[in-house]
């Protein structure tokens, strides 16, 4: 006689709404607080998202946004896909610890995959711990390969630089909202083609999280950051201004925006600025650190086999690959 098993399926994927973000947020902070305590971080737990944060990744992602369910219509695993023009990327993704290696990871990274795919991006990644083997094992034998590190840096936002001449997209009336939107979308194409950011910078002013800091050179747009003050954590302040992506025509440029981004942020009451750099860009890693800022988490960036991320011939341009 056969033993009675519990029906373990998972049923998916469906599509994320906004009245799934308590569970998402449950089963987020479950399962990264798992992985840090097997990674030897036993005292790290991790906290809720802000739902404007799960919002955004929402409404960034749309049906890249992936839920499975259990028997219970319980979320047992996410991921969320978003699509920047060509460039395509996953995250936040989880499965729940008590469901994890039976195959659903690989089901759920699958999915994401095949619909960026269909989207036609010629960037496909994602990013982990570079002390995590076990998810390096395990994106690699899903076709992912790795590239560089990102590093999480920061500065205090006193020691920014006051520069001046900078100019705050949502401050400006709608005809110049426009032609700004234009040049930054021009701007970026210039420097890695088929890549947009408009979405991603038309939501976060619609949804009041940040806002657009760029700077000039001779008239003409040298640099631009999309920047968000919303607390990341849910019950946070204010306190970190982050930088979701930056392109800036050469490193002086870069500088000059992250600056401004400063001088921006002591506005809004931040203490900080965080920046994600790619350290691809030795050149600019270099000046960062030379300029005060310091490294406070590293990543690692992987992308699929013949899906490389594009590192533009000149200038500089970083995406975040994390909401």
């Amino acid at each position: 006689m056969r033993m009675w098993q519990p029906d373990r399926a998972a049923h998916g994927p469906q599509p994320v709404t906004e009245h799934d973000i308590p569970g998402l947020n449950r089963l987020f902070a479950d399962a990264f607080t798992d992985r840090y305590r097997r990674d030897g971080l036993v005292g790290v737990r991790v906290p809720f998202l802000h739902a404007s944060i799960w919002r955004y990744a929402i409404a960034d992602a749309g049906e890249g946004a992936m839920v499975w369910r259990d028997e219970q219509d319980r979320i047992v695993a996410f991921n969320v896909a978003h699509r920047s023009g060509a460039e395509g990327w996953m995250g936040p993704l989880a499965v729940r610890p008590d469901r994890q290696l039976g195959g659903l990871g690989k089901e759920i990274v699958k999915a994401a995959a095949d619909w960026l795919k269909r989207q036609g991006v010629t960037t496909l990644g994602l990013e982990t711990m570079p002390r995590t083997v076990d998810n390096i094992g395990f994106y690699s034998r899903l076709g992912f390969v790795p590239g560089h590190l990102t590093l999480t840096m920061t500065r205090e936002v006193q020691r920014a630089g006051q520069r001046a001449g900078h100019e705050v997209l949502g401050l400006a009336d709608p005809h110049d909202r426009r032609s700004r939107l234009s040049e930054i979308g021009a701007f970026v194409q210039s420097l890695a083609p088929g890549y947009d950011f408009s979405r991603e910078i038309q939501l976060t002013l619609d949804m009041l999280l940040g806002n657009v800091i760029a700077v000039r050179d001779g008239g003409r747009l040298a640099g631009f950051a999309l920047c968000h003050t919303a607390p990341l954590a849910e019950g946070g302040n204010r306190d970190e201004l982050r930088v979701l992506k930056i392109a800036a025509q050469d490193t002086d440029a870069l500088l000059a925006v992250l600056d401004a981004v400063g001088a921006w942020g002591a506005t809004q009451s931040a203490r900080r600025v965080s920046v994600r750099c790619q350290t691809a860009y030795q050149h600019a890693y270099r000046a960062l650190v030379e300029c005060g800022f310091r490294v406070r988490w590293s990543d690692l960036r992987m992308t699929v086999a013949g899906y490389p991320e594009a590192v533009p011939e000149r200038g500089i341009l970083w995406s975040n690959w994390e909401i």
